[in-house]
This record gives structure tokens, sequence and C-alpha cells, in this order.
């Protein structure tokens, strides 16, 4: 899609295709929990963001908008249009503001230090006949080294035209950044006491301030007391005058002062209805001045071909029958490009507690004499990662990842492995990785203080395998040799060659250039193997201590750092179980390790360890033979957890809901199980788990149905649906056995509830949702939720891992 830029009819030299495709992702949409904030991938650097609030009164500069939100009560915010190489377009719907705000992105390649870009912030009412009068403010900062300047000359009034600013970093090298104008904005003049402030209106108004090292991020802290103190300033005189006070865009200004040494410069507006103004970052050694009418041509370009690219990539089969495929692929757009656009970098220490363990999960065994107790900052690392939900879980999640990389690996195969790549960098020595990935100050200011620390013996759903499941089945699909061949059967360290005829598209050169793919797959493979071996080791759970009977005697899990209501660790925190105990055993841990082992078979099959495919192979025929051995009930006819009572005599623990269908969501079963009907009667009953909009966690049936905090005990989760849907399309409803046609049956009607519910919230609420009502299928909890939700877009173009 960089191709775009050929179209343009501006000097070769200026888009020039950077030497490496990852070049393309130095800059980007990498707060993603801010309404919009652009930074580069380097640990401290160049940050901007915008704010903007309300002139209609005082008390709006204390409903800054800034960091997303869900109590700023907004109609709606999502990228439509996003690329990460390239740049996109959002909407964010203000209501309280009365303002409609629209950003634009383009990246223009360039030069040698991650090229140059441009941003547009166009306003206009939302409602016309209403005010809406808005005070946008652009702001940069920079922490470490480097400096940044105000290149435009001072005034204490406030500056009338562009504003410039210089800077210099060891990585970004020179640069400028000029805030521009746009040609038809109406600026505040009138109001009461206009005269008084005459020499200040109509102007922008600015600010630099030193602030101290690591505390860019706060910058709408500083930028609000600066606003709030300048305005008690000038209003003072109007006190007790019974003249009242000047309009609220006369006080409400940046101070207009630059102090020595800052480092960070804040740029605001006042407008009066619709507004437009450009930010433009240029790479000194780009040698090209960016204007608006690169932005204008290169956002009408870029559009353009994502729709192209889109329709390709996530079409709407023809078999699809809906009444609104337009409102359907406009919504499968906005739900990809709010994906992308809430991939976020991060970089800092994380809290880590190395001597915490509830009672059951202590090792008698252990000496951790010189473990220092309590919680300790670790170094700090980085990581460029999908979010779950831009207002609520802006941060990088184990159990979550997995799942953004299968939607972002359909969209751009390299930006998943690098995403990928840098979450296997997180692996330390001992083969862990925390489960929430809160990195520096930024990230933990959105973290309550009771989960903020991370344990290294707690582990979380290896969902990354099917990121690696996925671009293995990627690299099969390619054209070319046969998998023996290729030694996809065994052994042999070569990939797949792509036609000599197919075309070069950024984000598939390790699809494209065999080399690159088993270079990966070998660069991966120790941490990966490393990983699982840390599975097996600290989640082991107990077999012959307890008398039970299995074929093999060493595959059976537990969960560790559950608490007596809740196993945050599974990742389905509050659904039902049995007590905690160290006899337990856990269906959906065991479920995931035989998912674990197939996936390292496979990736040792590419790159020539046979000793280990053949092991891998062993420990999951092991694992799989182990679940029915252990987890299933012949008298519920169904899949369980396993528990202990007072005499340590074993009994399943069952509770109808996702937990019962893991081997099959994980397609552990053959399509001739003789489990398998039971399992499709207990997902199809809706008495239990069916519902017009989607399977509900917990059955309906069930005595803690809806009750608690109801997070885990009945609502419609996106993720589940697609493993389900998963299972079905590609294994049961495709393979031969006695259920195939009612796996096909019950796959399409799945598919559909699952489709149209999503979308139709989408279009009531303008968000996807966290989860589900098991009710009434209305949308729950955090907002926007394009994590894992996003998935619908998968399930519309069945494209399933």
């Amino acid at each position: 899609m960089r191709l775009l830029w050929l179209l343009l009819p501006l000097a070769p030299a200026v888009f020039a295709h950077p030497a490496n495709d990852s070049e393309s992702l130095i800059w980007g949409a990498y707060r993603p929990n801010l309404y919009f904030g652009l930074r580069p991938r380097i640990p401290q650097s160049v940050m901007t963001g915008l704010a903007w609030f309300g002139t209609q009164d005082f008390q709006s500069i204390t409903r800054i908008r800034h960091a997303c939100d869900q109590g700023d009560g907004l109609g709606g915010y999502s990228w439509t249009e996003y690329d990460a190489r390239e740049g996109g377009e959002q909407v964010i719907k203000d209501g309280p503001n009365n303002v409609k705000i629209t950003t634009q992105f383009l990246k223009v390649p360039g030069g040698e230090h991650g090229g140059s870009w441009a941003a547009r912030i166009k306003g206009e009412p939302i409602n016309p006949t209403l005010p809406s009068r808005v005070s946008p403010i652009f702001y940069v900062g920079l922490e470490g080294l480097g400096g940044i300047e105000m290149e435009t000359e001072e005034d204490e009034n406030g500056i009338k035209g562009d504003v410039s600013f210089t800077g210099s970093t060891p990585e970004l090298d020179d640069f400028t950044i000029r805030v521009v104008e746009g040609p038809h904005n109406t600026l505040i003049k009138d109001g009461p006491h206009a005269s008084a402030f005459e020499h200040k209106l109509g102007r922008t108004h600015y600010l630099g301030a030193r602030v101290p090292a690591g505390s860019v991020w706060q910058a709408k802290e500083f930028i609000q007391g600066a606003i709030v103190r300048s305005a008690q300033e000038a209003a003072a005189p109007y006190k007790d005058t019974g003249k009242g006070f000047p309009d609220p865009a006369f006080l409400l200004q940046l101070p207009d002062e630059v102090y020595t040494g800052s480092n960070l410069f804040a740029v605001q507006k006042h407008y009066d209805g619709p507004f437009q103004f450009d930010v433009f970052f240029d790479s000194a050694s780009a040698k090209q001045k960016l204007s608006a009418s690169v932005l204008d041509e290169g956002m009408t370009t870029l559009s353009a071909a994502y729709n192209d690219r889109f329709d390709t990539v996530f079409p709407i089969p023809s078999s699809y029958e809906t009444s609104n495929p337009e409102s359907l692929r406009t919504f499968s757009k906005a739900i990809t490009s709010n994906l992308i656009g809430g991939i976020g970098y991060f970089y800092g220490p994380s809290i880590v507690d190395r001597s915490f363990a509830y009672e059951w999960d202590q090792d008698e065994d252990s000496d951790d004499s010189g473990e220092k107790k309590g919680p300790t900052l670790a170094p700090p690392k980085a990581l460029l990662t999908a979010t779950p939900s831009r207002s609520f879980f802006p941060r990088g999640f184990y159990w979550d990842e997995g799942f953004h990389l299968l939607h972002i690996g359909e969209w751009d195969n390299d930006l998943s492995l690098e995403i990928l790549k840098d979450w296997i960098n997180l692996i330390d020595e001992d083969g862990w990785v925390a489960r929430e990935q809160i990195l520096g100050e930024e990230a933990r200011s959105r973290v309550p203080p009771e989960f903020q620390t991370q344990v290294p013996t707690y582990a979380n759903p290896p969902t990354l395998t099917m990121a690696v499941t996925a671009f293995i089945n990627r690299l099969r699909a390619q054209k070319g040799p046969s998998e023996q061949d290729l030694g996809l059967d065994m052994g042999v360290s070569q990939v797949p060659l792509a036609a000599a005829d197919a075309p070069v598209t950024a984000g598939r050169r390790f699809l494209d250039e065999p080399e690159l793919a088993l270079g990966y797959l070998k660069s991966i493979y120790g941490p990966l193997k490393r990983h699982y071996e840390w599975f097996r080791r600290t989640q082991r759970g107990q077999i012959k201590q307890y008398g039970r009977k299995a074929r093999s005697r060493t595959e059976a899990y537990r969960w560790r750092g559950r608490s007596q209501q809740h196993v945050l660790t599974s990742g389905m925190d509050d659904y039902p179980r049995g007590p905690p105990s160290a006899g337990e055993l856990h269906l959906d841990l065991i479920s995931w390790m035989a998912f674990f082992a197939q996936t390292m078979r496979d990736i040792a099959e590419f790159v020539g360890e046979v000793d280990d495919a053949i092991a891998f192979e062993e420990i999951a025929k092991a694992t799989i033979e182990n679940i029915d051995d252990l987890h299933w009930n012949e008298e519920n006819q169904m899949y369980c957890d396993v528990g202990v009572n007072d005499e340590d005599e074993s009994y399943h623990v069952c509770h109808k809901g996702y937990l019962s269908l893991f081997p099959f969501l994980l397609s552990l079963l053959p399509p001739d199980s003789p489990h398998l009907g039971a399992i499709l009667d207990l997902l199809r009953d809706p008495d239990h788990l069916w519902s017009p909009y989607g399977l509900r966690s917990l059955s309906a049936s069930h005595p803690e149905f809806g009750q608690g905090e109801n997070y885990w005990k009945g609502p419609i989760w996106i993720q589940m649906n697609y493993l389900a849907l998963s299972a079905l399309h590609k294994t049961y409803a495709a393979q031969e056995g006695p259920y195939q046609e009612r796996a096909r049956e019950i796959y399409a009607e799945l598919r559909r509830n699952v489709v149209e519910n999503v979308h139709k919230e989408y279009v009531r609420t303008g968000y996807v949702w966290e989860q589900y009502d098991a009710l009434t299928g209305e949308g729950r909890r955090s907002h926007p939720f394009t994590g894992w939700t996003s998935l619908v877009t998968l399930i519309i173009s069945e494209k399933y891992y």
C-alpha cells in the first residue's frame, strides 16, 4: 500500500521506500490511551497529544478531553480507516461540547530517521443550530536526550499565524514541527468585555514549560494548571465589581510564556463553529517540507487504497445475507481500524513480587531465603502491543494479545510478527512473562494498586501460540511446493515459496521471503520452548498423590494464583470453580497445554528440530488422553474441573459453561469423538448456553447465573464465540464424522447471531463492548472494546486461525 506515494506529483526521493519495512512502523498513534497521541517506537523521545475543552462556561476546563475516558460521555470515537504503516482517520463525537472532531494522520516516508508525518484536526458542530465553541490544544514534549525550542518569535499577547518548533534527538536527528492554521476558521473575538482583551483575541496562545523527567505523559495536568492560574490572574480585576466576568474564552488561555530549558510545549486555539488546523513533522533528512496539499492528496489516496485492500482482505461473502451490507462493511472497517489504531508502544519498569504465594500454592521444597520480600521494580522493558480497550485497558494483556494478533495478522502479517517478537522478548530466563504488562508510570496510572504487582508463578492462557499457529497456516497457504517438499511433514528446514508473479505488498515480507520466515521461527523457538517448559514446571497438577487414574502420569495442570472467589490467571475471573486446593486440576489449563504442545511441535517441524517435534507430538497426545481420563464426567456427560474433598478424595467440579467446552473450543477432540454429541447438545440448548446473541459463559440454569460480579457468570464474550465458530468451521463441520451436518447448522446459526447482535449494538450505541448481556444482548462494561470483540470482522469474512 505504500506504493500510493507513486500517485502523488512529488519528487520520488521524498517518498523513497525504507530499506526495512519496520522503518514504516517507527511513528504511530502509539498512545492509544489518548483520543489522539503520536509518538515513535523509541523508549525516551518525542510525545505529542491533543486536548480540548468547550468555552461555553468556566467549568468546562475541569472537563478537558485528553485521555480516553468512559466518563466523558462521548457518543463514540473510533478510527474509521487506519493502517499502521500509512495512517488513517478517526472520528470523535463529543456531544456535551457539540463538536465532532476528525483527526487525520498521514505518514510520509523519506530520509533516514523514520520519515515525516502530517496531522489534521477538524471540528464541526454536531447540531449546527447550537453553539459549538471549542478550544483545542496540541502539545509536544520530549523525554530523554535532545531538545526542542520554539522557533517562532514569542509575543506576550499570543501569536498571529503559524507556530514552529525545532528539535533534535539522537534517534530522530533534526526535525521541525509546525502548527498551521486552516483556511476558513472563525476565531472567538466577541463576548463580554471583549474590548479589554482585544490585544489577545484571534491569536494562538502557547506555553513552554520545564517538567520533571518522566512527566511529559502528565501534560494535561501541566497545561490545565497553567490555564487555570492564568485565568485566575486575569479574572481578579472583575471580582465583586458587579460587571460580570469576561467571556470564558478570554480568560481560559495559556499564559504565552516559555521557560528556559522547556521540554513541553503547548499551542492553544479558540474557535467558534467549524475549524481546521494542521500539524507537520518534517524530518530534516527527508529534505522536504510538508504542506496542506500533501495531506489533502495523501489522505485521498490512502482512503481509496485502504478501502480496496479492505474489501480484498475482509470481504463480506456473497453467501452472507444482510439487509444493509454497507453498514456492516463500515462497522467491520471501524473495528479493524480501531484495533490497529489501538496499538501502543510502552516502555518502563514493572512491579514484580517474587515471594508472594497463596497458602495452597506454597512449595514446601522451595528455598527463597535469598529472595527479597515484597514488590520491587523490575528493570525497564519495551513493548509494542495491541490493547483491549483504549478507555479502560490501555496496556498489554497476554490473554488478549493472541486473539488480537489473529486479526492483525490477517491485515498485516509482518506487523503481527513485530508485536509477537516484542512479547517473546519479555520471556525471562526462567520462562515467565507477566500476564499484564504495566510498563512505566503512565500505564500504571490507569491500574488500581491491587492489580499492579505481577507474580512470577502466575500464568495466563498461552494465546500467543495461536498467533504462531496462524502465521504457520498463512505460510502453508502460500502457493508453492507441497508440504512434503517444504519439510512441513517433518524435519527439513524449508519454508513455502511465494508465487513468482505475486505482488510485493507491505506487511507480508515474512510470507514472501522464505529465509525471513525461517529465521523468524528459529529466533522465537528457543524462548517459546523455555516458556512452555515453565508452564509444565510451575503449573503442574498432581495425579498419583491423589490416586487418580490416567494413561499419562505427568500431564495434569492447575492454575496458580487463584483466590477463594477468583481464578484471575485463567482469564475467566469469577467463573465458578471448586474450593482452592493444591489437589485441584483445571480443565481449561490442560486444554491450553495440549494446544501449546501442538504449536511447539509445528514450530519444531518447521525449523528442523526433529527430536523435539517427536517429543512434543507425544506430549500433546498424552495430554489429550488425560483430558478424557481425568476430566470427563460420564454421569453429567461433560468435561469438568477436578477437586478434592476433606478426605483428599477426588471428585469432578462440574459447572456448565465455557469451561465445559474447552477440548472442543481448541479442536482437541477428533470429529468422531463419542463426547462431541453431548458437547453440541450443551452448546445448542437455550436452557444452558445458547442465546439469540451468542453463547453464554455460564448456563442460564446454573444457580450462580447472573449473580455476584456477573463477569463470567452468563455474559457473552466474543473471543470465546470465535473459538467455537473456528472449531465448528475448520474441524467439526469440515471433516467427516457423525456430527458433521449438525456442526454445519450450528455454525451458520451461531455466526449470524454473533455478527448481527454486535453490529446492532454498535449502530445503537456507537461502540463495541467488552461483553454482551446474556438475556438481552445489550453491550456491557468497557467500551470501546475493540480488542478481541473486533474478531467479529474475522467471523464475517470467515478467517479462522
